[in-house]
């Protein structure tokens, strides 16, 4: 695929997916921070650690409030607020049950 397309092409349909990714999050609210932990070993923080990172990267001054803003859609503390729910027991014992066995590896 890379010989087909431009580093151009590649760079925009890379932005294209990720702002895509931000909508299908956004539009999926119910899905909480330790369902995507405990499924894919990620979470909407992770993604804001990421985007911040790259920012330091590149020399772009982006705060991590203004990390996680781009990717929640909103403040962090609004998103909690508004869209939150306390992990059950069940929740918490798959997380840390993914946590050890990522940890063995």
């Amino acid at each position: 695929m890379s010989d087909k397309l431009t580093q151009e092409q590649q760079d925009q349909l890379d932005a294209a997916t990720f702002r895509r990714f931000l909508s299908h999050l956004d539009n999926n609210k119910d899905v909480q921070n330790i369902d995507l932990m405990i499924l894919a070993d990620f979470c909407r923080n992770c993604l804001s650690k990421w985007y911040k990172a790259e920012a330091d990267n590149k020399g772009i001054d982006v705060s991590d409030d203004e990390a996680r803003e781009r990717v929640y859609g909103m403040s962090y503390g609004e998103w909690k607020a508004n869209h939150q729910t306390p992990a059950t027991d069940e929740q918490m014992a798959a997380y840390n049950e993914r946590k050890k066995a990522r940890e063995a590896k």
